[in-house]
């Protein structure tokens, strides 16, 4: 099934292409291929949120333990010996990326 979201303001959108969802292969999802913004007419990620968000379940993340298997400790001297070999950066953001995103210590 494919579904269109028509804008309530006329010309808006220049086609129906342009608001293309799907039905996701997993019951109750839907899916857009393309960014996604809320409350910005520019997203630059594929999605992006300019305002608070509530969650009121859990966020997964690749670095969540509940995503691993097979986890075990690791030998300390081999790891800080590894540690050493990285290299450390300090950066600043780029002004126009701040401003964007609301940071004031760049």
């Amino acid at each position: 099934h494919i579904f269109f979201f028509q804008a309530s303001n006329p010309g808006q959108f220049e086609n129906d292409s342009d608001v293309l969802w799907q039905r996701g292969h997993v019951p109750e999802t839907i899916v857009y291929h393309g960014r996604v913004g809320i409350n910005t007419d520019a997203p630059d990620e594929a999605l992006v949120v300019c305002g608070n968000a509530k969650v009121m379940g859990r966020v997964m993340h690749p670095s969540d333990s509940r995503a691993k298997q097979n986890i075990r400790e690791v030998d300390t001297n081999e790891q800080l010996r590894r540690i050493t070999q990285m290299r450390l950066v300090e950066y600043d953001y780029k002004p126009e990326f701040a401003s964007v995103m609301g940071i004031k210590n760049t």
